[in-house]
C-alpha cells in the first residue's frame, strides 16, 4: 500500500524502500541496462500528464485519474519525455550502464541561471540535503518541454538513487 505523502511529512520525506516499492520505481537491473524513468510519485492525486507524454505506453496511469502511475520498466527506452510533462517534478531518468563508476541523472530544473555544460554543482537528495559534486553533462531546453528545462549530470554510480535536484556551489561566480 501506497504511503500518502502527508504520512511521510511526519517523518521529513518518504524512505528509500518506500520510494523503491512504488509502482513507477525501476528495479537496479533495469537501471543497470539503460537509461530508465524513475517515478517518485506516491500520492494518489488526480493527475495523468505522464502517461500520454510516453509514446511508448511505459507509463499506464488509467482509471480512475487518481491511480498512481505504473512503470513498465520493460517499455521504457529512457528517452526523458515524461520529465517535463510531470508537474509535480516527481520523474527523474537514471542511466547506471556507464562503463566507470559514475551514472548520470537528468531531472527537471526550473530555476535560473541555468547551470552550462561541464559545470561542477552539488547534488542534493530530496531532502535538499548536499549528497556530493556533480558534473552537469548536458542541458536541454526543447521547446516541448513548455520552459522545463531538463539537466543532466554525472554522479557517482552510489548515489545516483539519492540525487534529486542540484545547486550551485558556493562562490561558484555564475551570471544571472
Amino acid at each position: 500500500m501506497p504511503v500518502r505523502l502527508n504520512q511521510a511529512r511526519l517523518r521529513g520525506s518518504l524512505s528509500d524502500g518506500e520510494l523503491a516499492a512504488s509502482p513507477g520505481y525501476p528495479s537496479a537491473a533495469r537501471l543497470a541496462r539503460g537509461p530508465c524513468a524513475v517515478i517518485e510519485c506516491v500520492e494518489a492525486i488526480p493527475c495523468n500528464p505522464c502517461e500520454p507524454a510516453c509514446p511508448h505506453g511505459a507509463i499506464l496511469v488509467g482509471q480512475p485519474i487518481t491511480n498512481l502511475p505504473v512503470l513498465d520498466e520493460d517499455k521504457c527506452i529512457g528517452c526523458g519525455l515524461c520529465l517535463a510533462a510531470c508537474p509535480g517534478l516527481a520523474i527523474f531518468l537514471i542511466d547506471a550502464s556507464r562503463a566507470d563508476a559514475t551514472a548520470t541523472v537528468s531531472l527537471p530544473y526550473e530555476y535560473l541561471p541555468l547551470p552550462r555544460r561541464g559545470e561542477t554543482v552539488i547534488a542534493v537528495t530530496r531532502d535538499g540535503v548536499a549528497c556530493g559534486t556533480a558534473v552537469v553533462e548536458r542541458v536541454l531546453t526543447p521547446k516541448r518541454n513548455d520552459r522545463t528545462p531538463i539537466v543532466t549530470v554525472v554522479v557517482p554510480r552510489e548515489v545516483a538513487n539519492q540525487v534529486r535536484g542540484i545547486m550551485p556551489r558556493e562562490g561558484a561566480g555564475r551570471d544571472a
